[in-house]
């Protein structure tokens, strides 16, 4: 028997339709698999405010202590410490290389067992940073958090994409950005409550990272894998059955016999990450790695992370930036459920360049007020100026939420085809951890050089990716995954020159690997 739920719109296809549902089913597995995302923002949000507690830089960085006691150097380089930057960029780094291997589990082992190998990974890592001794084993915990954060951003946003109805696939694909709001706001208040708790508060800080992920983990025994993983994983009638019970139809015919000739084809390629360099690939390539670059240009991640160390550089007290930090995490958990509401209603383009404009806005007016009221010896920030950089920061992080946010994992992981759905994954996994790695590994010493012309540079990274957007990248809303290449990139003004009409371009990835010089034919 078909499961209840709310009927979805169908969703056209080669004449044909797909029926579904919207079924408690389908809600409370991707709620469950998106809680990964409270792992992944917990981390992003618990550095920053633990980088600045005093007790924490006494145990492993005395020398950031002892420049900011000092007062002699300048506001904007007092946090100028590679040893303190590494403490951040290291679980990113580690994420870029454990991505490639999630790759393949998770499309020889399934998205439900890599995002167990995620939890697991989170869990020993909080448990290593949590207990650190000495500067090596914190960074050995912070890799294995990279590790985790590898396998779960690998594996997660395909299964709320491959999971989710066609009509509302956006939405509950931003249930993963939701959570990783979430989680950022639950370390920022972390930090708030135990910076109070000498002088072992940060020690509990790191430790509670290991509480999403035995949630997560938890909830992971309980769900299935998706139609699509289980059909190529050779596991037809298990996959029927499961996508049955996800679309609350007996009707699946033809979602079933559109994944299982994708199946097909995707069995066929023997080297997926040589067909992703494959011409008619090209488009849906440049523009995952684009995206994810954008993203982190923009300069998000530089104020997530370290956003108590920067309201600290503006004259705001440790406990006061602590707080600010919590505003802000607020801010940015209720700007998600916007992009929830509309990405499956306006499109993602329209998102993206309206969250653009404000972004843009806001760079500007952040770099004007650091250019005209933070000196290099300012100890203190007007009051009224202070809330002033708190609003900037707000209204930045707000565009941010409901825009290249949660678009950045959803655009990349809904349009890639099967056969190269999980290293396409793997490639915007890759290109986000590299970027938010050089990022994090630089972004003191930037401000430190560049003071205000920092938020300068990234306004003008903003203004390029806005007209990126505007003549790069088509609209994906309400496409069916399977039906992107024939509606999608073979209608667009400049990647249809890419696409192949004529000839099975996956037996061309079989019978030979494309040389280095035809990637530029």
């Amino acid at each position: 028997m078909p499961a209840g739920g709310f009927p979805a719109s169908s969703a056209l296809l080669s004449g044909m339709e797909f029926e579904a549902k919207i079924t408690p089913m389908v809600i409370t597995t991707c709620v469950t698999a998106a809680t990964g995302g409270l792992m992944f923002g917990y981390d992003i949000g618990i550095s920053g405010g633990v980088s600045s507690m005093e007790d924490f830089q006494r145990e492993f960085f005395p020398t950031v202590l002892h420049k900011r006691r000092e007062n002699k150097r300048s506001n904007y380089c007092r946090y100028d410490n590679q040893g303190l930057q590494l403490f951040t960029s290291s679980l990113y780094l580690a994420a870029l290389v454990s991505t490639l291997f999630a790759s393949y589990t998770t499309r020889r082992r399934g998205r439900r067992a890599t995002m167990r190998i995620a939890g697991a990974f989170f869990i020993v890592g909080a448990i290593f940073n949590g207990a650190a001794r000495n500067l090596g084993m914190l960074i050995v915990g912070r890799i294995l958090l990279g590790c985790g954060v590898g396998f779960a951003n690998q594996a997660i946003p395909l299964f709320l994409s491959e999971v989710a109805p066609t009509t509302i696939r956006g939405g509950l694909n931003s249930l993963f950005q939701l959570n990783i709001t979430i989680g950022i706001l639950f370390a920022s208040l972390v930090n708030y409550g135990t910076n109070k708790i000498h002088p072992w508060g940060w020690r509990l800080s790191l430790f509670l990272a290991g509480f999403p992920a035995v949630l997560f983990t938890l909830g992971t025994l309980f769900m299935v894998d998706t139609p699509n993983s289980l059909i190529e994983r050779g596991r037809q009638e298990e996959g029927k059955v499961v996508l049955k019970k996800i679309r609350g139809t007996d009707n699946v015919d033809p979602e079933f016999n559109e994944i299982l000739e994708a199946s097909r084809i995707a069995h066929d390629i023997k080297r997926p990450f040589h067909n992703l360099l494959q011409r008619c690939n090209r488009p849906l390539l440049m523009i995952t790695i684009l995206i994810q670059m954008f993203q982190q240009l923009s300069g998000i991640n530089a104020i997530m992370f370290y956003a108590p160390v920067l309201l600290t550089t503006l004259g705001f007290k440790t406990e006061a930036s602590l707080y600010s930090a919590v505003i802000t995490g607020a801010v940015n958990v209720l700007s998600t459920f916007v992009s929830m509401y509309t990405v499956d209603r306006v499109g993602r383009q329209m998102l993206l360049l309206d969250g653009g404009v404000q972004m843009l806005l806001s760079l500007v007016a952040m770099a004007v007020v650091m250019r005209t009221k933070v000196t290099d010896r300012s100890d203190d920030l007007d009051h009224d100026w202070a809330i002033m950089v708190v609003v900037i920061i707000c209204n930045f992080v707000s565009s941010f939420a409901w825009s290249w946010g949660p678009l950045g994992w959803l655009i990349p992981s809904e349009i890639f085809p099967l056969e190269t759905r999980s290293v396409g994954q793997s490639i915007s996994v890759c290109t986000n951890m590299l970027f938010t790695f050089v990022f994090a590994q630089v972004f003191l010493s930037m401000l430190c050089h560049l003071k205000s012309f920092i938020f300068v540079f990234s306004s003008v990274c903003v203004a390029i990716m806005s007209l990126f957007v505007i003549f790069f990248l088509p609209e994906t809303n309400n496409i069916p995954m399977e039906e992107m290449a024939e509606r999608v990139w073979k209608q667009h003004w400049f990647w249809k020159r890419f696409m192949n009409d004529g000839g099975d371009n996956h037996d061309v990835t079989r019978e030979r690997t494309p040389s280095i010089m035809s990637l530029f034919s």
